[in-house]
């Protein structure tokens, strides 16, 4: 069944918490992921752009923010923990807060840091809180020994903690985790010329480990492993080694992570388990493709072998994190997809309105994984895309052949035929457009969402979101209502929308209405009273004006288009949530089209007793016409909008026993919706009668 969709011009897109980066809305970088409270905390470095003064090409960090999540999806910013012009002993104008660690022990969070240090090159400072977002106390001075970046804490299963920093030392921490022991050992190191002393034992001595730097040590399954990135070619690698000893000696075992793609220098990271899953985060340049010194936060799943080495990881565009469907769930980056799909930044001067993913031509697909769509339930499609032409794409389950769970039509139509003035005219393509579509069917539960193209344009996706409906209707569950405490009557039955285009609404005249409500649509229109449930077969001509200007314009109307209709149409039992019966929302869950359309109601009225001289009262959007038992009684013409007691009817008998209440509405671009109630003599609602539908 096609569904028709409905789009709004889009402002600027808005920046979404999908999925890599997972930090948005500022450059992150050097991230360590730490599991305090069942949640992950994430300390990166925060990488900006320099200040006049510092060299505009190299890394410029000046403080640290903490990140929290609980699904690796979303990710709450809890601010700035640590600044250095708030560190006694960090010069102010070094911008050199590099990469971070944080740890608990003893019911304290201690996180460590890296800075340029007044006279004395790099140090690692110590600051103290009581929770893991903080507030943190920074020590007055560094860690005494340690002259270097990049610290990684690893409390090991023997109960001692060791610091690692720079390219791999690794010394004894004391208990007060602010010192190193005092037995830790010094080397005499060579660097150019130039030799000198430097405390902790080097674990990666004899290991690949060109301009290494970076360690991140942890301990798995009876081995201890000292990842670090490395310089193996141009730029930097994800490497490590194993131990049976947090200090060494390690044994070198391969790769983690290869290069990046896109020449990025620098890569850096963290690995932990969270929920019995084992994640890597590291960086690359997704949000400054043209500058490597400002990096974003990414996330993979790691895995490891039966021998307890690490398999290589791949980046992706999708990262991990199971989305539910009323997330905005950022589609260009996507798991897997056709050869030719591609994607690219927005907008290249503000980069953090992220990607777009084209679907170029028919037959060409991408993939997203891991949607949950157990929160939906009755729902709807919302998207941001954008067409060069008018073309068609569909999102559907598990694969490029799967079931169709929406269709979009990208109908991106001038307003108005070619030869009218440009006054008449409004294009839309190839312009972002928020746009709507109804659910062809509802998946169950995690599931993987395939968009295929279907026409013969490209199409730009930036983000989709399922939303649920309000509850407009609910199923007749009792053999009867009553009238709201305004006298409004909410329950119906309702047949699916008549396809009846419809030039405009002010074609709404008396003797309009009165010839098309009096055509024959489907036998017994005018004396069914139907079940829940009920088909109805129609078959009608339907007549299409093509639009024209005038003269003076230079273009006249077309000639009617006239075809043959034929519907199979249910009626439905509902009572409305509202006063108001909302046509429009029947006909975007229940019907083939919400505009243009011809809606038929009914329902039943039981009486104790003859209740005389009421007046029906309706307003509907638009035009409508009601009959009671067979007899006409009312008719609202024109362009109307919904309002309570628009039009009242004569002096009627509402008779006892049961009376039938039939009604019509017809719409052209509206959104249809009606009321009805009846009022006495004095004004006041009429509600001492019974309700049904069969």
């Amino acid at each position: 069944m096609k569904k028709k969709l409905t789009a709004l011009l889009l402002g600027v897109p808005l920046l979404l918490s999908a999925q890599n980066p997972v930090i948005r809305d500022q450059f992150s970088a050097d991230p360590t992921a730490r599991v305090f409270n069942n949640k992950v905390y994430l300390y990166p470095s925060h990488d900006i752009m320099p200040p006049a003064g510092q060299r505009q090409d190299w890394f410029c960090m000046e403080d640290y923010h903490v990140f929290s999540s609980e699904n690796l999806t979303d990710w709450t910013d809890h601010g700035v923990i640590v600044t250095q012009n708030k560190v006694p002993w960090v010069r102010p104008d070094s911008y050199s807060m590099w990469a971070p660690d944080c740890i608990e022990r003893n019911g304290k969070y201690y996180f460590y840091f890296p800075a340029g240090a007044e006279g004395r090159g790099f140090g690692v400072g110590v600051a103290i809180a009581d929770n893991p977002e903080g507030p943190f106390v920074p020590e007055p001075e560094p860690i005494k020994g340690i002259n270097g970046i990049d610290p990684c804490v690893l409390q090991a299963s023997d109960g001692n903690a060791y610091i690692f920093w720079g390219a791999g030392r690794c010394a004894k921490l004391k208990d007060n985790m602010k010192e190193i022991a005092d037995d830790t050992p010094t080397e005499k190191v060579k660097w150019g010329e130039r030799e000198f002393e430097m405390k902790g034992v080097n674990c990666l001595k004899g290991l690949p480990s060109r301009q290494a730097e970076g360690p991140f040590a942890f301990e798995y399954n009876g081995n201890y492993y000292l990842t670090y990135p490395y310089v193996r070619e141009n730029t930097e690698v994800l490497g490590y080694a194993m131990s049976k000893n947090p200090m060494g000696p390690y044994e070198y075992k391969g790769l983690i992570m290869a290069e990046h793609d896109n020449g990025c220098w620098t890569n850096h990271h963290s690995i932990v388990n969270y929920k019995g899953q084992w994640y890597l985060f590291y960086h690359r340049n997704w949000f400054s493709p043209r500058d490597d010194k400002r990096r974003s936060v990414c996330i993979e799943k790691l895995f490891f072998n039966a021998d307890g080495t690490i398999q290589e990881v791949k980046p992706t565009l999708r990262g991990v994190g199971i989305n539910q469907a009323t997330e905005k769930i950022e589609i260009d980056r996507y798991s897997s997809a056709s050869a030719d799909v591609t994607y690219q930044l927005i907008d290249t001067v503000n980069t953090f309105r992220s990607y777009e993913a084209t679907i170029p031509a028919k037959g060409s697909w991408l993939c997203y994984s891991d949607v949950d769509f157990s929160c939906i339930t009755d729902g709807y499609l919302v998207l941001s895309a954008k067409a060069a032409a008018n073309t068609s794409f569909y999102i559907r389950e598990k694969s490029a052949t799967g079931k169709i769970i929406a269709k979009i039509e990208m109908t991106v139509k001038p307003e108005s035929p070619a030869g009218a003035p440009a006054m008449f005219r409004r294009d839309f393509s190839n312009q972002w457009l928020t746009m709507t579509a109804p659910l062809e069917y509802t998946p169950k539960a995690v599931t993987d969402l395939v968009i295929t193209c279907e026409g013969d344009a490209a199409v730009s996706v930036d983000w989709i979101q399922f939303k649920n409906r309000p509850k407009y209707f609910s199923a007749v569950t009792t053999p009867s209502a009553q009238p709201d405490e305004e006298g409004f009557i909410r329950r119906w039955l309702i047949l699916e929308p008549l396809d009846k285009p419809n030039s405009g609404n002010t074609v709404f005249t008396d003797s309009y209405l009165r010839e098309n409500f009096a055509t024959e649509y489907f036998k017994g229109q005018q004396t069914i009273v139907p079940k829940d449930g009920q088909k109805v077969k129609a078959e009608y001509k339907k007549v299409e004006v093509a639009p024209g200007f005038g003269r003076g314009f230079g273009q006249e109307p077309a000639e009617p288009k006239v075809t043959t209709v034929k519907q199979t149409l249910t009626w439905h039992a509902l009572d409305s949530e509202n006063y108001n019966v909302k046509l429009f929302r029947f006909a975007e869950k229940w019907g083939q089209q919400v505009y243009g359309v011809l809606f038929w109601t009914v329902t039943i009225i039981d009486c104790d007793e003859d209740i005389e001289n009421v007046r029906l009262a309706v307003g509907s959007n638009s035009a409508s016409m009601w009959w009671l038992n067979g007899e006409e009684a009312l008719l609202l013409s024109g362009d109307r909008r919904m309002v309570k007691d628009d039009a009242m009817s004569s002096r009627l008998t509402l008779k006892k026993g049961r009376n039938i209440l039939r009604g019509a509405v017809i719409n052209g671009p509206g959104m249809s919706d009606f009321c009805v109630r009846f009022i006495d003599e004095k004004g006041n609602p009429v509600k001492n009668y019974s309700i049904k539908a069969q």
